[in-house]
């Protein structure tokens, strides 16, 4: 559960990178494979570091860490915008963890500055957390397709895969295509679509384009044609986008995390619900972006270690079909036969350290043991040194 933060302090990212300290210029002379993956990842790049080096230090490293630019005028909604509110200070935080292994962090913006910035310091790699450009999520997509182009090898997925993902009725149609188990679902781009017959309810609205649990609340859930389709109607016209509509699978729910490295590793947590007076139990926007004290025993789920193989098979083929890089995330419903049923996939998720109530955080780390350094020297290890 990720817990409420203050505002974001908007100030300049300069005054980070300019309190960090200076190394010699490097010249990083990597290909990229198309995710931001080092497709030679041994050259010696000219800043004196060995990539052919068996110890693989990140110390005396460059490394960026390209962030959201957001403002509120970007979002149509406040809830949208609270999804996005802290990102340069998460950055901040992320780039002091890296400062901790002796890394250089520098800190951009993902707006029309991110050339300039990129060409101007010439890191030797960034940590791409950019949820949206000018409050667009599909547009987060441009990030990746500027590094292949600058050659700036970068973690997470690239164009393809962050355009896929933020298109979720083309997710569930891949998935679908592959064997990796979905809840029947349509898209709709007006409210007066013909509902498939083929749909039982209840039904769950949500927004194809916008993740962070955006408009996931007890009214997205519909029980009746009438319901459902006032719900859609209000979610396209605030929105402006087409809406999917999926049954809503009643049972258990389920995070599967994957993170790559030397060793693939899937890390998979149950949320464990405390919601006795909810008709429909899942996990709301208010459950991730609500403020809670640090008694976990108030908070409305937490999460406890799961463990399935079946459950890891089908997530490695879901991040293989959607082209994500790095770490993914996908969300699952178990259904009362004990189905599974992925209702959510995720490039680029909830990164950070627990102090932020990532879910990584909470579950790699809290749950799994994984210290967020260890995360960091695994991607930085596989954007650089991937072969």
């Amino acid at each position: 559960m990720i817990l409420d933060k203050n505002d974001t302090n908007n100030k300049n990212q300069n005054e980070y990178n300019n309190n960090s300290s200076n190394i010699n210029d490097n010249t990083n002379g990597h290909s990229t494979n198309g995710n931001g993956h080092s497709t030679n990842g041994h050259s010696n790049n000219g800043n004196g570091i060995d990539y052919t080096s068996e110890t693989r230090t990140i110390e005396g490293l460059k490394i960026g860490i390209i962030y959201s630019d957001v403002r509120r005028e970007y979002f149509p909604t406040e809830e949208q915008y609270i999804t996005e509110k802290d990102a340069y200070t998460d950055a901040e935080i992320i780039g002091q963890h890296l400062a901790k292994l002796g890394a250089t962090p520098l800190l951009y913006p993902g707006n029309e500055s991110l050339v300039e910035n990129l060409r101007r310091d010439n890191p030797a790699m960034v940590f791409n957390l950019v949820d949206s450009v000018k409050g667009n999520e599909y547009l987060s997509s441009t990030i990746p397709g500027l590094l292949d182009m600058l050659d700036v090898p970068y973690t997470g997925a690239g164009l393809l895969g962050l355009a896929l993902t933020y298109n979720k009725f083309l997710v569930k149609k891949l998935f679908s295509q592959v064997g990796v188990p979905v809840p029947n679902f349509q898209l709709f781009s007006t409210p007066n679509d013909i509902l498939d017959p083929n749909l039982r309810f209840p039904l769950i609205s949500k927004l194809n384009e916008i993740h962070g649990a955006v408009e996931i609340n007890q009214n997205a859930v519909s029980e009746n044609e009438k319901d459902l389709r006032e719900r859609i109607k209000y979610l396209i016209n605030t929105y402006d986008q087409a809406v999917l509509v999926e049954e809503f699978i009643v049972g258990r729910e389920i995070v599967s995390y994957l993170l790559e490295g030397l060793n693939t590793k899937i890390y998979t947590a149950e949320k464990v619900f405390n919601k006795p007076d909810d008709k429909y139990v899942f996990a709301t926007f208010q459950d991730q972006w609500g403020e809670y004290s640090n008694d976990q025993s108030t908070w409305p789920y937490i999460y406890q270690k799961y463990d399935d193989q079946m459950l890891k098979d089908l997530t490695r083929k879901a991040f293989d079909v959607t082209r994500m890089a790095d770490y993914g995330k996908f969300d699952i419903r178990m259904d009362q036969s004990g189905r599974y049923f992925f209702i959510d996939a995720n490039a680029n998720p909830s990164f950070g350290p627990k102090e932020l109530y990532t879910s990584m955080g909470l579950i790699i780390q809290e749950q799994y043991g994984v210290p967020f350094t260890d995360i960091l020297k695994r991607l930085v290890n596989n954007t650089l040194y991937h072969n």
